[in-house]
């Protein structure tokens, strides 16, 4: 599979890449791309809950390889919701790294679609900070904990991207638990964008995708949508990186690239 975008000198340079919810859908599509976008000496580390699934990415990836790059390829799975797990990604990726590196990309991914209920039905505080802890907190925790781990400085490229949604900006009934969640995490990384303008902040909202949630959403509430291909939103997100001329904090959304 070719995933080759740059031309000239436009890569993710030495780069330690993150990337979250990696074993499926537009994670395991970017993964892909990024493969071929990264220098010789660069890490990528693939993280989701499923063992089979990124054992069967990292092969994939390995394969298409063919030898033509030195990278390090490797993956973790956890529950991002727990403390451990996420102590568990910001170790390995200090253990892959390099002193050499001019680039940290981290690509918050995973997520999940949550109940698509009434507002009155979420009384159980317990059910609602289980989806919070996943959807948000685990997303501040991670980025801060990688921030620590390799610190902004002079000749450090420092990416961070938020898989966002229209919903982030837009409200639906019924799907408060969603929409929160994607709210939040825009105005956390709008604050992110603003304290440390070291670190280039992007919300991209990858539009409706064939995956496993947008099927879900099909069956649940009967809406129907025109379906995208991972690969496609992931090109575009691509692009946006490698070009790297978009506005720290911004919201970009793939119908607009």
């Amino acid at each position: 599979m070719s995933g080759i975008l740059h031309t000239s000198e436009q890569t993710l340079g030495r780069c330690m890449c993150i990337i979250t919810g990696a074993s499926k859908g537009f994670g395991r599509a970017l993964a892909h791309l990024v493969l071929y976008n990264l220098k010789p000496g660069s890490g990528l580390l693939l993280v989701a809950r499923s063992r089979p699934l990124l054992q069967e990415l990292k092969e994939e990836l390995l394969q298409s390889l063919e030898g033509m790059q030195n990278l390090t390829i490797d993956y973790t799975a956890v529950d991002l919701s727990t403390k451990e797990g996420v102590e568990n990604i910001v170790d390995m990726a200090k253990q892959m790294s390099l002193k050499e590196l001019d680039h940290v990309l981290l690509v918050n991914n995973a997520a999940s679609l949550g109940d698509i209920s009434p507002f009155e039905s979420f009384t159980e505080l317990n059910r609602v900070n289980a989806y919070l802890a996943l959807n948000i907190s685990s997303v501040l925790a991670l980025t801060a904990g990688v921030l620590q781990a390799f610190p902004p400085r002079a000749r450090l490229r420092w990416s961070v991207v938020n898989c966002s949604s229209t919903f982030a900006l837009q409200a639906r009934p019924s799907w408060v638990l969603y929409c929160t969640a994607k709210a939040a995490r825009e105005m956390m990384f709008r604050v992110l964008a603003v304290e440390n303008p070291k670190v280039k902040v992007l919300s991209y909202s990858p539009g409706p995708m064939d995956t496993e949630m947008q099927r879900d959403i099909q069956r649940l509430t009967g809406i129907q949508y025109h379906l995208h291909p991972c690969r496609e939103s992931a090109t575009k997100l691509m692009r946006v990186l490698l070009d790297n001329d978009f506005a720290t904090g911004s919201h970009l959304d793939f119908f607009e690239l």
